[in-house]
């Protein structure tokens, strides 16, 4: 058996050949060797208790047939984690498994999705991110800093990157539901404007999306747990169960979030609709007020000669009377019943 020389962990800055972020080779869940390229990657892989891990970031056509070449990947497995726009899903060919995940971040206000390919095969992980995702530098470095879970080899990695994919969905989430608050409290106090009406219309059309893209990871996890594709370590399987549990808190979140935006979008509407109310209300109000005048100006206004009180000294008095007495009264009852 070859002799284990453990090699310290440094962070993954910029690896020699573009497209690949980290390539290392684990034997006992200890790093043996930091690899420049992926040329004698399979080699590796011949070793029993070796793994290799090898991260890539927006491959090239190039590096990824070098990677179907090294570990004998199915060319439509390939061809997926090419094109990047894959639903969440799980696939099997032969002894190795091809899984999707969808990563989320919030940039500029608005949820940015990204795609995380993994094929996982005896003794290898090859990752593959497209689009917004973090880097998985932190899985890794978590990994190497506990052997003894690293030591359980690709089931563990498989594992942790789903597992932080997962965890990942809680900051946005966070960062949402602080909005979603700060709109609840400014609905309290106003009627929300057009542009935070429109707000909340795209908040909840990005959590649509995000469930969209967490809840097939629960099956994915599901048929992993169970068996249903390549045998699992059975000690991994509550593991990968606990991922499932973490995308159903994820799922009820993003409804709970949902449910909120939707009672806010109607409570706004509802407000609108009341304030409008209140003001036709009003206007009623003193058109009825003002009907008066205009109907006594109206009608002593009319060029007849002979007119009730037309000629009488104290009628422009009277007329003033009656009509201040009259828009008096509505005044005080329309007040009385709060329309004024």
């Amino acid at each position: 058996m070859d002799q284990i020389t453990p090699v310290s962990a440094h962070p993954e800055l910029t690896h020699p050949k573009p497209g690949i972020v980290g390539a290392a080779v684990y034997a006992k869940g200890r790093k043996v060797k930091e690899l420049e390229g992926i040329a004698d990657a399979k080699k590796w892989t011949t070793k029993p208790g070796h793994v290799v891990w090898i991260g890539l970031f927006e491959p090239s056509d190039d590096l990824l047939h070098e990677i179907q070449q090294q570990f004998d990947l199915h060319p439509l497995a390939i061809e997926d984690a090419h094109k990047a726009h894959q639903r969440p899903k799980l696939e099997q060919y032969g002894k190795a498994l091809f899984v999707v995940a969808r990563t989320a971040q919030l940039i500029d206000g608005r949820i940015a999705f990204g795609e995380t390919h993994m094929f996982v095969g005896p003794r290898y992980v090859v990752t593959v991110r497209h689009g917004a995702s973090s880097s998985y530098r932190a899985v890794r470095e978590r990994a190497e800093s506990c052997p003894t879970t690293l030591a359980n080899g690709e089931d563990f990695i498989l594992y942790s990157v789903l597992d932080f994919i997962v965890d990942e969905y809680a900051p946005v989430l966070d960062q949402i539901r602080t909005e979603v608050e700060a709109l609840e409290d400014s609905l309290l106090k106003r009627t929300l404007s057009s542009h935070q009406i429109e707000r909340l219309y795209l908040l909840r059309r990005d959590l649509l999306r995000l469930r969209d893209a967490a809840a097939p990871l629960a099956e994915v996890c599901h048929r992993i747990e169970h068996a249903e594709v390549v045998q699992i370590d059975p000690e991994m399987q509550p593991l990968f169960r606990d991922v499932t549990d973490h995308i159903h808190r994820v799922k009820e979140d993003i409804n709970s979030l949902r449910e909120v935006l939707a009672f806010a979008f109607e409570a706004s509407l509802m407000l609108g609709q009341a304030q409008q109310t209140d003001v036709t209300r009003r206007l009623a109000a003193w058109a009825a007020i003002l009907a008066v005048p205009t109907a006594l100006a109206g009608i002593y206004g009319m060029n007849f000669d002979n007119m009730p009180e037309l000629k009488w000294h104290y009628g422009y008095f009277a007329v003033l009377c009656v009509i201040g007495s009259i828009c008096a009264g509505l005044y005080w009852r329309f007040r009385r019943n709060g329309w004024i």
